[in-house]
C-alpha cells in the first residue's frame, strides 16, 4: 500500500459537505504517516478542510494510473497545525520537495478504518499483466 500512495503522485480525497453531498479534491500531498494513517496538507483546499472539522468523515484514493492499481482509504480526519508533529512532517516534505513558497496551513490526518484495493477491469477481464498495462497506459499517456 505505501508503496502505492508514494509512486501515485495524486490522490483524491473525498469529505462531506453540510447538505450531505460530496466533496472531492485532488490532494498531490498524500502520504503514509507511521503506519496506517494518511496525511494530506491542506494547501488551497478550505472546503475539504471545512467539511471535515464538522463531519470528520473522509475517503482517500490513490490510484497508480499506469499500473491502474489503487486503494481506497476510508476513515476519520483529524486537522493538525504548526508546532504539531504531523503538521511539520508533511509540511517539510512539501518544501523539500517543491521548495520554498509552497503553502501549508494545516495537516489533515486520517485514520484509517478500512482499506480496499482498487484495481483495473483490466486485470480481471483482460487478462493482462501489470507489464501489459503499464506500456499501453504509458503509450496512451506518451506527450509528444
Amino acid at each position: 500500500m505505501r508503496r502505492i500512495v508514494e509512486s501515485a503522485k495524486l490522490g483524491f480525497v473525498a469529505t462531506v459537505c453540510e447538505d450531505g453531498s460530496p466533496n472531492l479534491s485532488p490532494k498531490g500531498s498524500v502520504r503514509v504517516y507511521d503506519g496506517d494513517p494518511v496525511v494530506f496538507a491542506h494547501q488551497a483546499s478550505p472546503t475539504t478542510v471545512a467539511n471535515p472539522r464538522r463531519d470528520p468523515r473522509t475517503e482517500i484514493n490513490v490510484v497508480d494510473f499506469l499500473k491502474r492499481r489503487g486503494y481506497r482509504f476510508k476513515g476519520t480526519a483529524e486537522l493538525r497545525g504548526p508546532g504539531d508533529p504531523v503538521f511539520e512532517r508533511i509540511c517539510g516534505w512539501i518544501l523539500d520537495t517543491h521548495g520554498p513558497g509552497y503553502p501549508c496551513h494545516e495537516a489533515v490526518l486520517v485514520s484509517v478504518e478500512r482499506a480496499l484495493p482498487v484495481d483495473s477491469p483490466g486485470y480481471r477481464f483482460g487478462h493482462a499483466s501489470e507489464g501489459d498495462l503499464v506500456h499501453a497506459w504509458a503509450e496512451t499517456y506518451r506527450v509528444s
